[in-house]
């Protein structure tokens, strides 16, 4: 398949397990959307399902894809500012594979949330780098050679560089998208407007596909328009046990039993085996969480947004 050919067409669709065959390859560099919630967990159990390898992860706070990747083994190198599960607990595969070498040693290379935002503007804009006078206060630049320092040449003050992000692939979970790939999001989109321009493939997953004359009806929603977009995936609860606004709440006591697993090598490892092989697909997933758990936590979001309005 010519990559390049998938973003005209006018019909997307494709199942998740297509979409990471055909775009995600061994050795590639990835990112993935979402922060505050919106985490691309579907999306992860598909990347470890089909055994890829030697990827590289960029991102600001990629907190469940992150772990759960590094932990699988699938990592070789992350670049980020952040791998935890924030109220829920620490990033165990995380810390083990930065501190012990379990699963295998990986190279992390450090930023700010906000100079990954930046890395990726650039990126966006096809620019080389981005100024920045934000890692000037930090040791950042002394830990990652590749944040330069120069004198800024309209005033001589001192200014950070930062080096564009252009991923091979972008995985973006979105509201919903019509069928040709122009993505809506409901709430906080954090990068993905940038994402989706920066990296060379770009997957969209969505929790509903909708008409293209309804997403026309709101464009000001539209942060991924149909011409950056290679595949458009419906994936329902594909954050959980994360929270989707305005779709589904955050499922914390599942989330809860699952951290206390990855405490452990042998509990992560037991829980793949479970949760991810022992599944063949996301639809898998949903039916052994439950389609009544997983109603209660909609229902619990739509009162929220209700009061909210």
């Amino acid at each position: 398949m010519e990559f390049m050919n998938t973003k005209k067409k006018t019909d997307k669709r494709m199942t998740l397990k297509e979409a990471i065959a055909t775009f995600v390859e061994d050795g590639d560099t990835i990112a993935f959307g979402g922060m505050g919630g919106i985490q691309c967990v579907a999306h992860a159990y598909e990347i470890i399902r089909q055994g890829k390898r030697n990827l590289t992860l960029i991102g600001d706070s990629p907190c469940e894809a992150g772990d759960l990747l590094v932990g699988a083994g699938v990592l070789k190198r992350m670049e980020i500012a952040w791998c935890s599960y924030a109220v829920a607990g620490l990033a165990y595969n995380f810390r083990r594979a930065v501190e012990k070498g379990i699963p295998h040693p990986i190279e992390v290379e450090d930023y700010s949330n906000f100079t990954i935002g930046l890395r990726f503007l650039a990126g966006a804009m096809n620019v080389p780098f981005l100024p920045t006078k934000s890692l000037l206060g930090s040791d950042l630049p002394k830990y990652n050679a590749r944040i330069k320092t120069m004198d800024d040449p309209y005033t001589g003050e001192k200014v950070a560089l930062v080096p564009a992000a252009r991923p091979d692939v972008a995985i973006v979970h979105v509201s919903r998208s019509d069928k040709r790939g122009n993505a809506q999001m409901f709430g906080f989109s954090s990068n993905a407007e940038n994402l989706v321009r920066a990296a060379k493939k770009v997957i969209i997953t969505c929790e509903e596909i909708v008409s293209t004359d309804e997403v026309r009806r709101h464009p000001n929603l539209t942060i991924a328009p149909e011409y950056t977009v290679d595949a458009v995936v419906e994936v329902p609860f594909a954050c959980h046990p994360w929270n989707m606004p305005y779709y589904y709440a955050y499922d914390i006591p599942f989330h809860v039993q699952q951290l206390a697993a990855f405490r452990t090598r042998e509990g992560f490892e037991k829980w793949l085996d479970e949760w991810c092989f022992g599944v063949d697909s996301w639809e898998g997933y949903m039916e052994k969480v439950g389609w009544d758990r997983l109603e209660r936590l909609r229902r619990v979001e739509r009162r929220f947004t209700h009061i909210s309005c």
